[in-house]
């Protein structure tokens, strides 16, 4: 699970000042506030983790990834390229990843929970423009307690190249012969496999490399605008790794989660993976059923089926509201992602009626609740919303439940000032944010007095007339 994260000079960002992440992050903000590109700074690393190209230290995207960040001088801050895009961000390990390192020279075993990352990237205009890692670092941890830390960083002569650097706590040992020059680092993060030949005890930036990789091979994303809906859907029995960037997936993966059990609470009792989707739709005061049915026996053709609030008729999914298929792929996703999974998503409240966004809520704090084969889930949702129906629902539930302000982190992105900032909003224990922005959701306190003032002045003029 992410802890923390920091960005420095990309998109409208001089400095996003460190951002707490925890179980349920929000981030708030007007229009074109910055607030998206934050999520979609973390989507690029992991475009970048899964590129094939492993010289390239950013993969902004084509037409066909989940987002399209365009060239350096396009995502960094004032298109300014004499600046550096740096970041960093600290993640905790799962009971089961935490590893120990075992040092062969001293013989001394340093475990490890806890990984922090910083990177700084940016263009040299002595080598045509050319894209840049300057350097990356690991600080690893166990317990907030600091073990070592080791980095590459671009060294600048006649030649340039990298330098391995270990902090006093572990000292490297080169193997015996020539001094080699370090090859170049493999994309934004990763060690190159050569370090553990030229060192005699470094074959721990293996593991370093893996736990990064798989870090964002457990991160999803969901845009704001999901798929058009079908009357049929093909499933050839082949089970997505999420529902899509676009929630395209989202009956697929129904259909391949099938016999998964599901629970709202760890050790509660547990429901078809279905009828959890059934159960949050109904919550949400959408359908009255839902179903995904065969229609022909051993073909590869489904229909979705729906019954709505009031109706007693089985329709397909495009004849019903609009917004009914804009959430499906959210819940679909929520729950249909593994355990230790981080889920971004944009707009989850889209198209939805009011009180359908104030129980989607509900709904995420079931998800980071959830278990699954008897063990917490572990799911952490990182949201970007417009909606007061959602906050208003998650300070009601913090007042219900003293625990659930732990597990909520909330951020709204000011542009009053240049540069932007990003603050925290500072949730008590009953639910009340002590730092509520100016005109956060409008001003609706304005609307109700100008409208009475209008009123009481048409009364008076009614009276003089009659």
């Amino acid at each position: 699970m992410l802890k923390s994260l920091k960005i420095q000079n990309f998109k409208g960002w001089k400095d996003t000042g460190k951002i707490k992440l925890s179980p349920i992050t929000l981030f708030f903000g007007t229009n074109s506030s910055g607030k998206s590109s934050i999520g979609q700074f973390l989507v690029m690393l992991k475009q970048t983790m899964d590129s094939s190209d492993r010289k390239a230290v950013f993969y902004p995207g084509d037409k066909n990834s989940a987002v399209q960040l365009g060239s350096f001088r396009e995502m960094v801050f004032h298109r300014d390229v004499s600046n550096k895009i740096k970041f960093k961000y600290c993640w905790s390990l799962s009971d089961k990843e935490k590893f120990n390192i075992e040092d062969s020279k001293s013989e001394k075993t340093y475990p490890v929970n806890t990984i922090n990352f910083s990177a700084e990237t940016g263009q040299d205009e002595k080598e045509n423009n050319y894209l840049h890692l300057y350097n990356l670092t690991y600080s690893l941890s166990n317990d907030n307690e600091k073990q070592f830390s080791i980095s590459m960083k671009k060294k600048q002569d006649k030649k340039s190249f990298y330098e391995i650097e270990c902090d006093n706590n572990y000292k490297l040992v080169r193997e015996m012969g020539r001094v080699w020059k370090s090859p170049d680092p493999r994309k934004f993060y990763a060690f190159p496999d050569e370090i553990m030949a030229y060192y005699q005890n470094a074959n721990f930036v293996q593991d370093l490399n893996f736990y990064h990789e798989k870090l964002f091979k457990n991160m999803y994303y969901l845009g704001p605008l999901r798929t058009k809906t079908e009357r049929l859907y093909t499933w050839t029995k082949i089970e997505p790794e999420s529902v899509g960037n676009d929630g395209q997936h989202a009956i697929a993966a129904i259909l391949s989660a099938k016999n998964r059990k599901i629970n709202y609470k760890y050790k509660a009792r547990t429901k078809s993976f279905e009828t959890i989707i059934i159960e949050e739709l109904k919550k949400m005061g959408l359908i009255e059923d839902f179903r995904v049915k065969e229609i022909i026996e051993q073909r590869q053709d489904y229909e979705v089926k729906i019954k709505t609030k009031g109706s007693g008729d089985w329709v397909d999914l495009p004849d019903v509201g609009f917004g009914i298929s804009q959430v499906l792929p959210v819940l679909v996703q929520c729950f249909y992602a593994p355990q230790n999974s981080i889920i971004l998503i944009e707009q989850p409240e889209i198209h939805l009626h009011p009180s359908a966004q104030s129980a989607l809520a509900d709904v995420m704090i079931d998800v980071i609740n959830s278990g699954e084969n008897g063990v917490p889930r572990n799911i952490q949702l990182i949201i970007e919303t417009h909606s007061e129906h959602f906050l208003r629902r998650l300070q009601r539930r913090i007042v219900e439940d003293e625990m659930l302000k732990d597990k909520v982190s909330a951020y709204f992105a000011d542009i009053t000032e240049s540069p932007a900032s990003l603050n925290e909003l500072e949730i008590d224990l009953y639910g009340n944010i002590r730092n509520w922005p100016k005109d956060f959701f409008g001003d609706i306190a304005s609307d109700v007095i100008a409208q009475d003032m209008i009123i009481a002045e048409k009364r008076m003029k009614m009276k003089q007339e009659s």
